[in-house]
């Protein structure tokens, strides 16, 4: 006997129409096509082709939208929504929307997806029937990668993060090619789903890429130079820290490496902006 289930694509016959729709059956099993899920127009004894879903009231459900993710096949959904204690919910293309659990998402819900990001996934029942989305694993993000045909780097790449991991985050760029972010080329942990755009700093024998979210050299030490004269404007002008402070003193305070602390330190002297003594920093125009 075949048994109808929620995730498939399935031909069945109109069998009977009532009220609020039309009954389908593959003669073992019926199942109830709503109203407001035909497109198009329909007669009993035709065979029709349709998605099968669990409703709102979690019956087994029929609509004509056929979406380009199944339980076969793989795709990128929206994400609409989230609930704490369940996980995202995913738009697929039908008027219902797909639980992604939570045993799916990172363990921290600031990692979680936010709406509007979007996931890669196929479709999966749990042991009560349940549909439910489940992500690409990195064999099928592996095989629907592409290696790149040039040399790439320095490139700018956007792509979409598909894994979040302590050592990194895992992404796949527009153009289909598979990156990584050390956690060292990031000032914040992107969350899972998110867009993100990086520059090309490697390019793997195996085609993936690494990349960073760090701006260039000069850039960055505009940037720190700015963060540390900020912090000494909030002071009026003074700072307890110079080139010879700790390393873990300084990035607990700024979040940089003692290097970065120095180049950009080093780019405000130059300027004549500060200066340094006794193991702290002035601004040069200090009264």
């Amino acid at each position: 006997m075949t048994i109808l289930e929620a995730g498939t694509v399935e031909e069945l016959l109109v069998d009977r129409q009532t009220e609020f729709g039309y009954f389908l059956t593959n003669r073992n099993m019926d199942v109830l096509l709503h109203n407001n899920e035909i497109n198009g127009s329909i007669e009993i004894g035709d065979w029709i082709k349709v998605f099968l879903y669990h409703d709102k009231q979690g019956r087994l459900a029929a609509t004509m939208t056929i979406p380009k993710i199944t339980k076969e096949t793989y795709g990128w959904a929206e994400v609409m929504g989230s609930r704490k204690e369940l996980g995202v919910f995913v738009n697929i293309g039908i008027a219902k929307d797909i639980l992604v659990s939570i045993d799916e998402l990172p363990l921290f819900p600031s990692l979680w997806p936010k709406a509007g990001d979007r996931l890669y996934v196929t479709l999966t029942t749990d042991k009560r029937g349940r549909l439910l989305a489940k992500l690409a694993t990195e064999d099928v993000i592996t095989d629907i990668s592409k290696k790149p045909v040039e040399k790439l780097f320095n490139a700018i790449l956007t792509g979409t993060v598909y894994k979040v991991k302590k050592v990194g985050t895992y992404v796949i760029t527009e153009e289909g090619y598979r990156c990584f972010i050390h956690e060292s080329q990031r000032k914040e942990e992107p969350r899972l789903g998110q867009l993100v755009t990086g520059r090309v700093i490697d390019q793997k024998p195996d085609g993936s890429l690494n990349l960073s979210l760090l701006p260039f050299s000069k850039e960055q030490i505009d940037v720190d130079a700015q963060v540390i004269y900020d912090y000494m404007e909030a002071r009026n002008g003074a700072m307890p820290f110079s080139d010879k402070s700790d390393p873990e003193d300084i990035r607990a305070r700024f979040n940089m490496s003692k290097a970065a602390f120095k180049r950009a330190l080093g780019r405000l002297m130059k300027e004549n902006k500060v200066y340094q003594e006794d193991g702290w920093t002035y601004r040069a125009d200090r009264n």
